[in-house]
């Protein structure tokens, strides 16, 4: 089993800036790409931003140049710096990660979700 958790979401003005971290943990022996989607009411989920395990990135062009991810591999951990939000960034924010078990088996799990909303 591999548990993703989320944290750093919350209530921000438009403008400032919010960084959320995700941590994948459980009988892991390899993790590949990691990414964040999101969803807002009312809508589908959609990808925001994906990194491989080699550290390339891409992101949905609604928050190039304001939203940064990044990870650490030691710690199997993803973040998401976002910065000059507005109140359209307002989703829950969710962490994924596929990769291969300590048995050798594939997994693509995703986490419970942060909120992130954005409102003067």
């Amino acid at each position: 089993q591999v548990q993703l958790v989320e944290s750093g979401g919350g209530l921000v003005q438009p403008g400032e800036s919010l960084t959320l971290s995700c941590a994948a943990s459980g009988s892991i022996s390899r993790v590949n790409a990691m990414g964040w989607s999101r969803q807002a009411p009312g809508e589908q989920r959609e990808s925001v931003a994906t990194i491989t395990r080699g550290g390339s990135t891409n992101y949905v062009d609604s928050v190039k140049g304001r939203f940064t991810i990044s990870r650490d591999n030691a710690k199997n951990t993803v973040y998401l710096q976002m910065s000059s939000l507005v109140p359209e960034d307002t989703a829950v924010y969710y962490c994924n990660a596929d990769g291969w078990t300590t048995g050798w088996r594939k997994f693509d799990s995703r986490g419970q979700g942060t909120q992130v909303t954005v409102s003067s």
